[in-house]
């Protein structure tokens, strides 16, 4: 397919560019058929020489078939060959299948975390309300346990001094 196209030429930030026509499948700087204009965007917009076109050869290869492309078919009905409308892509910003599937599984994934989260501040409001609901048990008296051993080995040293007093004073 024919495709009337701009092949870049210049130097590094400072374009050129050429009109050609050539086949859709060449590169953009690369082969083309024949060069029917110019286009100097580092010229102001009302300056004549900055696009430049062979009308009657574009004309020609139109009625062969050519199809310009987006931006030299706004310069081609600036000079009233071509109708160009611009275009309209009410889909352009939306995301696509696999987008829009990864998004589902996140969104899914942020719902589940909060039910989570959810059910378990609820249980622990159940625990805190159960336990706050339930009677508090009574403390058990606390039972201290001398050791008995102690006690007993004490008591008989202590008797004896009083036994052998009362053996003396009678």
């Amino acid at each position: 397919m024919l495709r009337i196209r701009l092949a870049r030429g210049g130097t590094k930030k400072r374009p050129y560019y050429s009109i050609v026509i050539a086949d859709s499948h060449s590169p953009r700087d690369g082969r083309f058929i024949e060069k029917v204009g110019t286009y100097n965007p580092l010229l102001k917009r009302d300056d004549p020489n900055r696009v430049t076109l062979k009308i009657e050869t574009i004309q020609e290869w139109i009625k062969k078939g050519a199809q310009p492309t987006d931006r030299v078919a706004r310069f081609l009905s600036q000079a009233g060959l071509v109708e160009w409308a611009h275009g309209n892509n009410p889909k352009k910003a939306v995301p696509g299948k696999k987008a829009q599937e990864r998004a589902a599984e996140k969104a899914q994934k942020e719902a589940d975390r909060i039910e989570a989260e959810a059910a378990a501040k609820a249980e622990a409001a159940e625990a805190a309300a159960a336990a706050a609901a339930a009677p508090a048990p009574a403390p058990e008296p606390e039972v201290v346990a001398e050791p008995e051993a102690v006690v007993e080995a004490e008591a008989p040293a202590a008797e004896e001094p009083a036994a052998e007093d009362a053996s003396a004073e009678g």
